[in-house]
């Protein structure tokens, strides 16, 4: 199985990791050339116990790669994984989707065969059924279905 995880944070780059080291193919993307650039050399941006272990086994074995290229990433996949930042609107209590849904509308034009769709982001209930309105609106013939998976990972 291929998947794409969007989004090479804290969230997204554990989240690759740990399903490449179960043996999945798994693409880490984001749209920070330096960020990938980085992890392809090897260098890990955060610091989890294990981490840089398993990310460095796993792309030497070809299950974790990482790249910029969403499209290519998410044409290839079965399940895509977005772990997009959900910061706090300025002045609010409530989480900022724009990086959702702008990732969001990016793999919509980029689904090719059944696709699975998953919210790994911290986001408020009802999310998945306005991405899954984004993603008919974009592409009303995509061939998909939309999940959440919150994220409950605790640093350390």
């Amino acid at each position: 199985m291929k998947l794409a995880v969007i989004g090479a944070g804290y969230v997204g780059l554990v989240s690759a990791a740990c399903f490449a080291e179960f043996g999945f193919s798994v693409t880490c993307v984001d749209k920070e050339t330096e960020k990938i650039a980085a992890l392809e050399a090897g260098k890990i941006p955060i610091y989890e116990p294990g981490l840089e272990q398993i990310v460095h086994s796993n792309f030497e074995a070809g299950r974790l790669r990482f790249s910029t290229d969403l499209m290519e990433a998410v044409e290839s996949a079965d399940v895509v994984f977005i772990a997009v930042g959900t910061p706090t609107r300025r002045g609010e209590d409530a989480a900022d989707l724009s990086y959702v849904f702008s990732a969001g509308a990016e793999i919509a034009k980029a689904i090719k065969g059944f696709t699975v769709v998953v919210t790994k982001s911290t986001v408020p209930v009802g999310t998945a059924i306005k991405l899954k309105s984004l993603i008919l609106k974009t592409r009303p013939d995509a061939d998909f279905e939309v999940a959440s998976n919150p994220e409950f990972l605790r640093e350390g």
